[in-house]
């Protein structure tokens, strides 16, 4: 919906009702990922569901339907033949009127894009609930109802995890909101990039680091100064593998709070001077791996190089949970088991010793 929002914004602050056809679910080859989006109003038409090849067919629904539509297009369907869809793919396709009455949020949702703010749309598409019931979701409230208080609350949850992640999906529940179930679909459509992971030392456990990092939705760089292993061969999960100075790198990108550093290198030469950088950002993590007695002789070098005791007080040293942890691998899960933990203010024991919720507010 991004690309359409500034169109979408001036019919809707016009008064206008108008068609908004979203993609929320695509299997095999599809053309467009969830979240694409094309609106329609009169002969107006703008963005794409499937870059051509089903839009004459959404274009005919989105003008006619005056309820939220969900529909199949896909080669085990006959009319996904007669409308082109060549691809071999499948994709579910939400179709609903849009105006001020049925969308009053779109305003703010639109004021939250413009600031970088994260916010999710959360919308029945399937199941026993009313279809095209709407939340929205930001990082500190909640607007709009799916009809139930419980799912509501599930939902808000989901969607506050996949808006730390930057991920768009179908989430299921239970008619009554129950998480184990599968009977109704919600499809959750984050407006936030993914989070970043700076990974720092072309090491195997950096390469372990780099495959978890990419399962927990991150957008995963690996920084070295040493050209021999820093290379994309080494670390194929990676987004990006950067040859620079650790340091230097780290000083000429943007950080924000969900950002991820991870210092692996446990060399004075590279991490010290990247630990005066990092601890001074505003990166939500930075941890260290090293011994206690690397992480004492760190600590000295730190303070001598004139960091606080205030800065010093955010890094994670030695690196991740106690999970007793030894292989590259287990590291890696250990040091993840860290991130969700302070994520969402778990306490990091066996659930079996603890009571209460489950999941946490955050």
């Amino acid at each position: 919906m991004r690309d359409v929002l500034p169109e979408i914004m001036h019919w809707w602050n016009s008064g206008l009702t108008f068609g908004l056809a979203t993609v929320v679910n695509t299997f095999s080859s599809a053309p467009r990922p969830p979240g694409a989006a094309m609106a329609v109003h009169g002969d107006e038409v703008v963005g794409s569901v499937s870059g051509g090849c089903v839009e004459g067919a959404v274009y005919e629904l989105a003008s006619e339907t005056g309820v939220p539509v969900l529909q199949r297009y896909g080669v085990t369907d006959d009319d996904a033949f007669s409308v082109g869809l060549t691809c071999g793919g499948i994709i579910d396709i939400l179709v609903e009127p849009v105006s001020r009455e049925t969308f009053p949020e779109l305003g703010e949702i639109s004021e939250s894009l413009a600031a970088h703010e994260p916010v999710a749309i959360a919308t029945v598409v399937s199941g026993p609930g009313r279809v095209g019931a709407r939340r929205v979701i930001w990082p500190g409230r909640s607007s709009g109802t799916l009809g139930l208080e419980r799912l509501d609350e599930a939902v808000d949850d989901d969607a506050r995890g996949m808006l730390a992640q930057g991920l768009t999906g179908i989430r299921h529940y239970g008619g009554q909101g129950e998480r184990r179930l599968d009977d109704l679909a919600v499809f959750v459509h984050s407006f936030a990039p993914p989070p970043r992971m700076l990974v720092f030392g072309a090491i195997d456990f950096a390469a372990a680091m780099a495959r978890v990092g990419k399962f927990l939705g991150y957008h995963v760089t690996v920084c070295d100064a040493r050209p021999i292993f820093a290379t994309a061969r080494r670390f194929p999960e990676a987004d990006e593998v950067v040859v620079k100075w650790p340091h230097d790198y780290l000083a000429s990108v943007r950080v924000d709070e969900r950002t991820v550093i991870c210092v692996l290198t446990h060399d004075p030469k590279f991490d010290v001077p990247l630990l005066e950088v990092a601890l001074r950002t505003d990166a939500g993590y930075v941890g260290a791996m090293g011994s206690r007695r690397t992480h004492d002789d760190r600590l000295v070098r730190l303070r001598e190089a004139g960091m606080t005791e205030a800065e010093l007080a955010r890094l994670r040293s030695p690196i991740g949970l106690d999970l007793g942890a030894r292989t590259p691998e287990e590291t890696a899960v250990s040091i993840a088991a860290e991130l969700i933990q302070l994520r969402w203010g778990g306490s990091g024991k066996p659930l079996t010793e603890t009571r209460g919720r489950i999941h946490h507010d955050g």
